[in-house]
């Protein structure tokens, strides 16, 4: 509908809008909104307006400045400079117009080029704002390999696991870092099996891809099946070359979470607090000593948790109306999971049976409070450092 369109519907429905009662005007106003496309206030505003006048025209802008030349100039030079902010693009023009020039990417008359070069920055906002809303004109990092090693890893979402044969793990960091996360820190790499719950917890002296992969290795020989596959979270500690070319050379499946989305590492997330945080907490730990004593916490904490710490695994989820009904299978321990599963090859089965005959739990559960009560020993307060040795 054209401007002198809805000026002529406005003149004959408005006096017709301010003689009727509230619920006439309700019915006037909604289809004076569908017809012109007015906000509902400004709608009332107009159909209150007694001296409403048919031939009213619209108050034109002045004519453009910058012309058609300019623009296109202007384009080019952003995409040159990398599409940065007009606040910094501004006072650059001046050198790099006539570098552009120079090399054959503007051919403009001095005219254009006196404009450009004189553009301001709220202009230049004023002009860009069509293109800014093109992809094709979005800011690129100069750095993209992160963004192509993501490409070559797939996403696995909390839906896609349905992994009933044991050795594909969920893997995680819980940082050790108390309230601050500068400096150097302890951490702990966190895998679990999706299909049995076996979980296992390495100590980490700090965040290298190296000591991911050299724990990667060393949990490898501590768990009795072979790893099948990994499901990482987007961090850069594990979205690199080496990890790739690690999984690769080990015929290790390697997949990703979505950014942001927890949830589609739920399995690895809910250990991180039921088994890291609760036996270790949330304080800060740094230097070799505390390493030590963490890696000594975890080589009785992956007995204890793996042996004689049954957990429900969910069997079935249904939504009836507004409620969630979860169905889970009888606790077990995820040893016992491991064993009852006849899908995977079993290291040492017989040294597992000996081992489970010979643990005492209790005994173990006091010796993990007794490390536990060593490893506080090595906190750090807040504001303090500890050496390295």
């Amino acid at each position: 509908m054209s401007f002198q369109a809805k000026r002529e519907f406005l003149w004959t429905v408005g006096p017709r809008y301010r003689e009727a009662n509230r619920r006439t005007k309700t019915v006037i106003l909604n289809e004076f909104i569908a017809a012109t496309g007015y906000k509902r206030k400004y709608a009332i505003r107009l159909l209150s307006q007694s001296d409403i006048s048919v031939s009213k025209t619209i108050k034109r802008p002045r004519t453009r400045f910058y012309g058609k030349e300019v623009q296109d100039a202007l384009v080019i030079a952003w995409s040159a400079a990398n599409f940065i902010a007009s606040k910094r693009l501004a006072p650059f023009l001046k050198e790099l117009v006539p570098i552009l020039e120079h090399h054959g990417h503007l051919e403009i008359s001095d005219e254009v080029r006196n404009q450009l070069i004189s553009i301001s920055p709220a202009t230049i906002d004023r002009i860009l704002k069509p293109w800014r809303s093109n992809t094709q004109y979005k800011k690129k990092s100069l750095n993209s390999s992160a963004n192509l090693i993501k490409k070559q890893i797939p996403i696995r979402t909390f839906s896609d696991w349905h992994e009933k044969k044991p050795g594909f793990f969920e893997i995680d960091l819980v940082w050790h870092c108390g309230q601050s996360a500068s400096g150097s820190f302890l951490s702990t790499l966190v895998l679990t099996d999706i299909a049995t719950g076996w979980t296992e917890c390495v100590a980490l002296i700090n965040r290298s891809k190296h000591t991911i992969i050299n724990a990667l290795e060393r949990i490898s020989g501590l768990i009795p099946f072979k790893i099948l596959g990994l499901d990482a979270d987007n961090g850069s500690e594990f979205m690199n070359a080496d990890l790739i070319e690690y999984c690769s050379v080990n015929n290790i499946t390697l997949t990703r979470s979505r950014a942001y989305k927890k949830n589609d590492q739920c399995f690895v997330e809910q250990k991180n607090g039921a088994i890291v945080r609760k036996i270790v907490g949330y304080d800060r730990f740094e230097g070799h000593r505390a390493y030590k004593q963490l890696a000594e916490i975890y080589r009785a904490l992956r007995l204890y948790v793996n042996f004689f710490q049954p957990s429900m695994k969910l069997k079935r989820k249904t939504r009836k109306n507004h409620r969630v009904y979860r169905q889970y299978h009888s606790a077990e321990t995820p040893f016992r999971r491991l064993i009852d599963s006849n899908s995977v090859e079993i290291k040492d089965s017989d040294k597992l049976d000996k081992i489970v005959h010979d643990l005492d739990p209790i005994r173990l559960l006091h010796q993990l409070d007794t490390l536990r009560d060593a490893l506080w020993q090595h906190s750090v307060p807040i504001g303090e450092t500890v050496s390295q040795e």
